[in-house]
Order: C-alpha cells, then sequence, then structure tokens
C-alpha cells in the first residue's frame, strides 16, 4: 500500500501544484471583491455606473474559471491545460485593470467617458410625459465618484486588485511551465 506522500514526495516537502496555489489565491480574491460589489450595492445602497457594470464581468469569467482551473490542478490535469487556463486568467484580469483605469481617469477628469454615462441626459419623452419620467430616470454618472477611501475611488482599488490577480496569475503560469 502507497501512501500518497510516498507516491508523490513533492506533498511530503508541502510543495503545492503552482497552478493549484494560483488558482485558489485568484478565486478567494475576485469573489471577495465580486462580494464586495454586491454588498455596496445591495446594502449600503451604492449604485454602480455603466463601467462599474462593466467591470464586473471579468469576474464572472474569472471566479468560475479559476475555480475550475483549481479542481483541475488538484487532479493533476496536464500542465498545458493549467497554463492555457491561468494565461486567461491573466489577460482577463490585465485588460480588467485597464477598463479600470480609464474609468479612474474619467473620474479624475483626465479624458471623456462614454457619453452613455457622463454626457447630458437623452430623450425623455414629450412634454406631457417629462415629469413622470423624470421621476424614474436616474443616472449613475460615471465621472463622479460616489465613494472613495484612502483618496481612491473603487474603481482605482479595482485597478490594485486586477493588477494583483494577473501577477498571480503569471507568476503560476511561470512556476507552472517551470516545474519538471
Amino acid at each position: 500500500m502507497t501512501s500518497d506522500i510516498v507516491a508523490n514526495p513533492s506533498h511530503a516537502r508541502g510543495d503545492a501544484s503552482p497552478a493549484l496555489t494560483a488558482a485558489l489565491a485568484i478565486t478567494v480574491i475576485a469573489a471577495a471583491t465580486l462580494a464586495g460589489a454586491w454588498f455596496i450595492q445591495l446594502v449600503l445602497g451604492i449604485q454602480p455606473c455603466e463601467l462599474c457594470l462593466a467591470q464586473r464581468y471579468a469576474y464572472y469569467l474569472v471566479v468560475p474559471l479559476a475555480a475550475l482551473i483549481a479542481i483541475a490542478a488538484a487532479k493533476d490535469a496536464p500542465r498545458g491545460a493549467l497554463v492555457a487556463g491561468l494565461a486567461v486568467v491573466a489577460l482577463a484580469t490585465l485588460g480588467n485593470s485597464g477598463l479600470a483605469a480609464y474609468h479612474s481617469g474619467v473620474e479624475w477628469g483626465f479624458w471623456p467617458g462614454p457619453t452613455a454615462c457622463t454626457g447630458p441626459v437623452g430623450n425623455l419623452g414629450n412634454a406631457g410625459d417629462l415629469l413622470s419620467r423624470l421621476d424614474t430616470v436616474k443616472v449613475v454618472r460615471c465621472d463622479e465618484v460616489q465613494w472613495k477611501f484612502l483618496g481612491l475611488s473603487l474603481a482605482g482599488y479595482d485597478v490594485l486588485i486586477s493588477l494583483l490577480m494577473a501577477a498571480i496569475a503569471a507568476r503560476g503560469v511561470v512556476r507552472s511551465a517551470k516545474r519538471s
């Protein structure tokens, strides 16, 4: 009878798979960030703008993908598949950090944002409906910071969190590719 430690000496030394470690860390970070965004929206009542909602798409991809990579790494999936999955995660989070940086720049007034959430309110219908429609129209502007902590908005924190996840994924790719 062979134990796992005898069959796989890396477990005896405590060397976890780099892909598993990276995927688990990313899953936890991304899920916590997404949960925080929903908490801020649903509990604190701070409504997201169009760019905030767009930034969540990467998280909706990364949480299940990283969890799947972690499961695959735990089941000793082929290294190429793990590296490819982590590369997708790295690209998605790096792209999201770019979107969040763009959003931060819009908030700081460095450049204009999309007209849908930074321009004037569009067509409100005819004059008879104007008052009733004004009561229902609530435009959340992308160029106005709704919450700040230590000088950073939520978009600013998303830049940092996304860059962290991209770095973890990239490190997982490099360490997994080097592993024999």
